[in-house]
């Protein structure tokens, strides 16, 4: 499936123009609206210097020939008239995560070395303090808010931007940069849970196959050609989708830019900077929405709580999917008895694999967590990496995902060639996870790499330790971690957040906890605090936790 988003998208918009594409608020951009502000925003890019890509075959795995454009931005429709116009003039737009404080903003702008950064004013200055600290200018364009900063020195409005510039068509646009190619990149920006961000870099014809396609399903066709989904697009009746957390989130971006290639519509919650309860369930009513993206218990649990204080109409809603987090038992059994009509889909991945595994969850249905069906492609190989485990093979092992995958981390030749190995003649990701294939060939995923808590000679998975704590009554949200101990080496310890109107009885949760794990993976400690730490995306802040661990000693 050799495709360019630009050019799919291109041909999709020309099929069903006046289809709405975005909804937020009152306001509804169809797809012919979309379609012209991306090639003006192109046109723009174009005119401030972005240049043909270099060939694809004269460059590293870790390098990339084209321009990049970074997005600063909160979500919104800009957002999506940002990235296809990026993709329309064949530069390569990037995620840029909105709580970076200035020195990460720093590292992430040197190493994304963009062309262009797109901003929303609330972050104007901030970026302000650091624009002398970037090795390269980039050209800065400001998109309004309700912050209402001003201009920074030289930067330009978008608004102006597009109600200025003058669209050039998708064949001048070509004719300039050439033909938009399924080898253009698409960069993706993990954090991760510890070190520095890295730029994942895939060709955009392999992140189609891996992710974007899945929402082409919908239109009962096989993707075999660009103009066949166009076709089937025009064809097929609307369906909406909610991406809630943050577009900096790729379960949340893929979902938003697969729904749009596709020819459906995407909603947008009317508070953007924060999970509103109340906001995402009157946008599900308002709009329709038929599937929603969430992240986990983070964000599951607050939607639950809504829904038991308040009615809605969600008789449209049929698809939940979740990312990023896991999703407990406890949480999805909630969801399912507010929402019996719905799926829960828990879906595994990550920027480096695209959604490799997933797990279905029906009102009545034997519900779990942790274990996953895969896709294909998917494997788990030995301690060594070297190796393919295959079903009933009880080692614990490594999560990998074969092609389609990343050409590499930008800029990074040690890291892309530590990840991106080959194993028994195929060219893997090897993802971090620690994981074991069952009799039946399902996954059960135990925990990432680099959160795993080595205590006694034990190895704990954090993941399951805060599975169990979050089904306790008491606890609202929490994070294991590691703490150093004489004793033990380091020592299993919680940072908690109870409920407010919950008793926290710290022997009662322990008990608790130990009734359902072995002895050495029971907390040390819990630690409570008012508010745990998550990104905006609600991925936990395992840095955070660690330093609240051990500050508790001093």
């Amino acid at each position: 499936m050799s495709f360019n988003h630009w050019t799919l998208f291109d041909a999709v918009s020309n099929k069903v123009p006046h289809r709405p594409a975005i909804q937020r608020r009152d306001e509804i951009i169809s797809y012919l609206e979309l379609n012209e502000k991306a090639r003006k925003f192109a046109t723009f890019l174009i005119q401030n210097g972005v240049k043909i890509p270099a060939e694809r075959n004269s460059l590293k795995t870790w390098e990339s020939g084209q321009d990049h454009v970074a997005i600063y931005l909160h979500n919104c429709k800009e957002y999506m008239e940002v990235t296809f116009g990026a993709n329309a003039a064949r530069a390569v737009p990037f995620n840029v995560n909105y709580r970076y404080i200035e020195d990460e903003l720093v590292y992430l702008f040197n190493d994304g070395a963009p062309k262009v950064i797109v901003y929303h004013s609330t972050f104007a200055p901030r970026l302000e303090n650091i624009i002398d600290k970037l090795h390269k200018s980039p050209v800065l364009v400001q998109v309004k808010d309700d912050s209402n900063n001003p201009l920074i020195k030289n930067a330009y409005d978008y608004d102006r931007i597009i109600n200025e510039t003058e669209a050039m068509s998708s064949q001048e646009l070509a004719k300039i940069t050439g033909m938009p190619s399924p080898e253009d990149l698409y960069l993706l920006y993990t954090g991760g849970t510890t070190g520095m961000p890295k730029g994942t870099m895939w060709l955009q014809s392999d992140i189609y196959t891996a992710s974007l396609g899945v929402f082409t399903a919908r239109l009962g066709v096989a993707p075999s050609s660009i103009e066949s989904i166009a076709e089937a697009s025009e064809k097929t009746a609307t369906s909406v989708t909610l991406p809630l957390p943050p577009f900096i989130h790729a379960a949340s971006q893929w979902a938003a830019v697969g729904t749009l290639l596709a020819g459906f519509t995407i909603a947008i919650p009317t508070i953007t900077d924060r999970l509103d309860p109340q906001d995402t369930w009157e946008t599900v009513e308002k709009f329709k929405v038929e599937s929603m993206v969430i992240v986990g218990d983070a964000f599951a649990r607050p939607l639950c709580k809504e829904l038991e204080n308040r009615r809605y109409d969600l008789s449209s809603l049929v698809i939940i999917a979740t990312g990023g987090a896991a999703t407990s038992k406890e949480i999805k059994e909630r969801l399912l008895a507010l929402i019996p009509s719905a799926l829960v889909i828990d879906i595994g991945g990550s920027s480096e694999s695209g959604a490799i595994l997933t797990n279905i969850s029906t009102n009545g249905s034997q519900i779990s967590t942790g274990d996953f069906y895969p896709q294909p492609g998917v494997y788990v190989l030995d301690d060594t990496k070297s190796r393919i485990l295959r079903p009933g093979d009880e080692t614990i092992g490594w999560l990998a995902k074969g092609h389609p995958i990343p050409l590499g981390y930008l800029g990074d030749e040690e890291k892309t060639n530590q990840t991106f190995v080959y194993v028994e003649e195929m060219r893997m990701s090897i993802l971090g996870d620690r994981a074991r294939i069952l009799d039946d060939g399902r996954i059960e995923l135990l925990g990432r790499e680099s959160v795993t808590i080595n205590t006694g000679g034990e190895k704990v998975f954090a993941e399951e330790v805060e599975a169990v704590l979050m089904s306790h009554p008491s606890v609202k949200d929490v994070i294991v971690v590691g703490r150093k101990s004489e004793r033990w080496g380091n020592e299993v310890v919680a940072v908690v957040e109870s409920y407010a109107n919950q008793p926290f009885e710290e022997d009662q949760i322990i008990s608790y906890v130990s009734a359902r794990l072995a002895k050495y993976k029971v907390p040390k400690d819990l630690i409570k605090v008012d508010q745990v730490l998550r990104s905006p995306a609600g991925k936990p802040d395992y840095g955070w936790a660690r330093q609240v661990a051990a500050d508790s000693l001093t």
